[in-house]
């Protein structure tokens, strides 16, 4: 199983990280995506893949941060580091905590920034879009925007179509088994559009409780039991999508 996003740079991991590493592949996790929310998560995700075989750096700016100078330095560090990084993430947009129009147009313009760059540099987008994904899916498509990766889409089924056609993925957490609205668009997506992530530390079953790397399986078997299909064969369709976004996972003879 790949973990499609994670935030294993988090300080609530530096006590036991190579622990929950290590429970993460006795649970059949292979890859973990690490994004990053600042410029000192980037730094740290990129020394922290260098340390751990299994996990792979993402570098975004998370979009309640309006802070432009930063912007631009995380798009340097990204052009620097670019064969190190397998995505641009997270990125994107959040009206649920950004109200006013200021602000969101503040965020509309890092996330054009990070979609461009995306492009240039040919990664993919790991993407947060809370309260806001009918907005970042229609400036996705406006942009031409290639490699497109939603994770935990709070929006409706409905809204998520033109990213389906498109060839954008929705990552689903463990999260799902407490959440109509993920069950619902589990049931109303293609098996081709789906990945699998836990958003660690949190988006777990209990929403109190540290989430992991090695709950991926939740979600996995959620999905399964509401598409009404084999484990196995939900498995196989979302790695197979999963390498298909990131080709750079192709690093063992696993895959």
């Amino acid at each position: 199983m790949i973990d499609t996003h994670t935030h294993l740079c988090d300080p609530i991991f530096n006590i036991d990280r190579a622990i929950v590493l290590a429970k993460a592949r006795q649970a059949g996790v292979t890859h973990i995506i690490s994004v990053s929310e600042t410029l000192a998560d980037v730094q740290f995700n990129l020394k922290l893949a260098e340390i751990h075989p299994e996990l792979f750096p993402a570098a975004g700016l998370y979009p309640a941060n309006l802070d432009l100078e930063e912007a631009e330095r995380i798009g340097a560090l990204i052009e620097k580091n670019v064969e190190k990084l397998v995505a641009i993430g997270e990125v994107g947009l959040d009206y649920w905590v950004v109200k006013e129009e200021e602000g969101r147009e503040i965020q509309r313009e890092i996330f054009r920034t990070f979609i461009d760059l995306s492009l240039e540099m040919d990664l993919p987008l790991n993407i947060h879009s809370r309260s806001a994904g009918k907005i970042v899916i229609q400036m996705l498509l406006e942009k031409g925007a290639q490699a497109v990766h939603l994770h935990a889409f709070d929006g409706k089924a409905s809204s998520a179509l033109p990213a389906v056609e498109a060839g954008y993925y929705f990552s689903i957490p463990p999260s799902i088994v407490r959440s109509t609205q993920k069950q619902k668009l589990v049931r109303q997506l293609p098996l081709s559009a789906l990945l699998l992530e836990t958003d660690s530390p949190v988006l777990g079953v209990d929403p109190d409780a540290r989430n992991e790397p090695a709950n991926l399986s939740i979600a996995l078997d959620a999905i399964a039991e509401i598409k009404n299909c084999a484990m196995g064969e939900v498995l196989e369709a979302v790695t197979e999508n999963t390498l298909k976004l990131y080709p750079q996972l192709k690093t063992d003879d696993n895959y």
